[in-house]
């Protein structure tokens, strides 16, 4: 089967789309499949070129068996929303160019949060005549307004014009929870053609790393570390653990908050963190997804948080799954599909969401109980494999191959 796949995001970009798409592809051509993908050059999520890096009309390599095509984008360093649209449309644009080139796919497939991809998607699905598959990641444009981006702009009718277009034109959608497809059910969508792939991680992978040198670098040896790893975005409400983190730094200076990620945020949130004197705060530039690995096993435990927000009750930040693989006790002030996912598994303790105070005492209370941690990691350890990359990427084929088949 020949397997066309649209991401903006892509290795050594570490977001969750892109490590998704790198695991699913690479499963896929492992089993014999012809596998393209179509990205952009690696920028997100500061805006920038990564190093070693620059753009060009076409680019053309295999990694791990897949053919990577890298089509050049309008990049900006984070500065709105706008201009953040205008990108989206340029990858629309070149990856679509890019589509209608390739050798003919069996099946497209097109992944968002951002539906601008999707609708490369189902342009070159449209022109070559074959199923497109929508992977649908996020409930974008909601998650936008959600953070008060976009919520009174002139772009917001025609993008959900363009959500509501690509739900029905597709032949199948494939989401990453069960609240998501519940949401498409409920606005109409024939629910035969909607099924669910949830994110996971390499458990092979995630069971390996040491701590030990991180804690050295950093200075943090016999510390209790409490790492926040990830996107530090507008959606993610971080001021909280700053007001937290102020709570803790006289009563509990064996504390120490670890921020490793970059985003639209981060540098606000690290000034506001010199301004108060949060000297029990380090913040960590990216690394490689590798390195990551051993910043997890540093941590004695792990912050999940979004703002408190109806929509982020329909989300399951995928970087719970890394956290279960290397056995990261999880705190969490989300609730929803994430809640109903990991209490029967015992792998997170929940806190009321927007409230520091219970947010501290958390911290504290798990610091000073080893033996909860050590049975949360177990159980982190033990679950992780429901949640195996392979076996979603498994689950993911067996979607397309039913689709292809007819």
């Amino acid at each position: 089967m020949r397997i066309l796949l649209l991401s903006d995001n892509y290795p050594p970009e570490s977001n969750a789309g892109a490590l998704r798409s790198a695991a699913h592809a690479q499963v896929w051509a492992a089993r014999g499949h012809d596998v393209t993908v179509v990205t952009c050059f690696p920028n997100f999520p500061e805006g920038k070129l990564f190093a070693g890096y620059r753009q060009r009309p076409y680019s053309k390599t295999v990694i791990n068996g897949v053919t990577v095509i890298r089509v050049p984008t309008l990049i900006f360093p984070n500065a709105g929303t706008f201009k953040r649209i205008i990108d989206f449309i340029s990858f629309m644009m070149a990856a679509t160019l890019a589509g209608w080139l390739v050798r003919r796919p069996d099946v497209v497939i097109a992944t968002s949060p951002q539906f601008f991809a999707a609708a490369a998607g189902w342009m070159v699905a449209a022109v070559r005549r074959r199923p497109f598959v929508f992977e649908l990641r996020d409930l974008w444009p909601d998650s936008v307004v959600a953070v008060g981006a976009l919520a009174n702009s002139r772009l917001l009718g025609p993008i959900r014009a363009l959500e509501h277009f690509l739900y029905r034109r597709a032949t199948a959608i494939v989401c990453v929870t069960n609240a998501f497809r519940a949401h498409l059910v409920e606005h109409g969508i024939d629910p035969a053609k909607v099924s669910v792939v949830r994110n996971g991680a390499d458990i092979t992978k995630f069971s390996g790393g040491d701590g030990s040198a991180i804690r050295a670098a950093h200075g943090l040896e016999g510390k209790t570390i409490v790492s926040y790893i990830g996107t530090i975005g507008m959606a993610h409400g971080l001021g909280l653990l700053l007001d937290a983190a102020e709570k803790l730094r006289a009563k509990s200076p064996d504390i120490v908050f670890l921020i490793l990620g970059t985003g639209a945020e981060r540098d606000q949130l690290r000034d506001q963190a010199a301004k108060r004197g949060l000297s029990n705060i380090v913040f960590v530039d990216r690394v490689s997804h590798e390195e990551v690995i051993n910043y997890w096993r540093a941590s004695d435990m792990t912050l999940v948080m979004l703002r408190d927000s109806p929509l982020f009750r329909t989300v399951i930040p995928s970087k719970i799954f890394e956290a279960m693989a290397t056995g990261t006790p999880i705190v969490t002030n989300v609730k929803g599909e994430i809640e109903e996912l990991l209490r029967p598994l015992q792998t997170a303790v929940f806190v009321e969401p927007g409230n520091a105070d219970a947010l501290a005492e958390t911290i504290a209370g798990l610091s000073a109980n080893e033996e909860l941690r050590v049975r949360i990691s177990a159980a982190g350890v033990r679950h992780a494999p429901l949640f195996d990359r392979t076996a979603q990427a498994t689950l993911m084929l067996e979607e397309l191959e039913r689709i292809v088949e007819g």
